[in-house]
Order: C-alpha cells, then structure tokens, then sequence
C-alpha cells in the first residue's frame, strides 16, 4: 500500500517542474512496491532531504537512502541521488549501461519525455533499500 504523501513532501514535489513532478510520483510508489516485495527492507520513513524527497530504512537499517530529485540544470531529467560514498551508482552503471545517465557516483537520471525504465528503476531502488544488509 502507498501511504499518503506528507504535506512537506508533497510542497518539495509541488516546487519542480510539471513534467517531472508528473514523472517522480510515477516513482514514487515503485520505491514502495519494491520495499514491500522485500520483507528485510521493512517500513519506509519519507522525509525530506536538502529539501527532496527522500526514502529512508530507518526502522531495519538495511538499505542507504534514495532521494529523488529534479534540478533546472538538467531541465529534461529526473534523478534519484544514492549515498555517493556507496558503490551504488558504479554498480548500476555496469548493469545498465545505456538504460540511464550517470552523474558521477551519486545519480541515475533519466528522460522525463520518455517511458520509465520501470523494471531497471526497480532493480536500481531494490540494491539501494538493501545495501547495507546485502553487504554483511
């Protein structure tokens, strides 16, 4: 189940562009549906972070934390930003080489004028919800 959107994430969502407000609620509930499909994961704590949306396994430890985000230097991208000091993003990039845009060590981005890359998106969200437990 998708909880209702918290009043200060919804302002963080409210301040970026239409097209990629309309294109990160869409990746919204995938980083939920991935977190339940994963019992370890546990319950998500949806906050803000530097003022973005971010996804947090408070409660379990067993992931590092997904924000979302979307930046004018990059007008036609979404982002989801991942603890640079994981080795998330050079993970991501092997696997999917030509699916996203890397920025460094710290975000994939994608096209808002194209369909989501769901099943990539989900694996990509999937290996962060649970990298800390992945890495005992």
């Amino acid at each position: 189940m998708i909880p209702p959107l918290p009043a200060p994430v919804k302002t963080a969502f409210d301040a970026f562009s239409e097209p990629a407000r309309d294109t990160l609620l869409k990746v919204r509930p995938l980083i939920f549906q991935t977190a339940t499909q994963n019992p370890a994961v546990g319950p998500l704590t949806e906050t803000l972070k530097w003022g973005e949306p971010a996804y947090l396994t408070e409660e379990t430890r067993s992931g590092s934390t997904i924000r979302m985000a979307w930046k004018p230097a990059k007008p036609d991208h979404g982002a989801l930003f991942f603890n640079c000091k994981t080795t998330l993003v050079d993970t991501m990039r092997e696997i999917y080489p030509d699916t996203f845009t890397y920025q460094g060590a710290r975000a994939v981005l994608f096209r808002l004028d194209q369909p989501l890359p769901n099943d990539a998106l989900a694996h990509c969200i999937e290996m962060a919800l649970t990298y800390h437990r992945n890495k005992r």
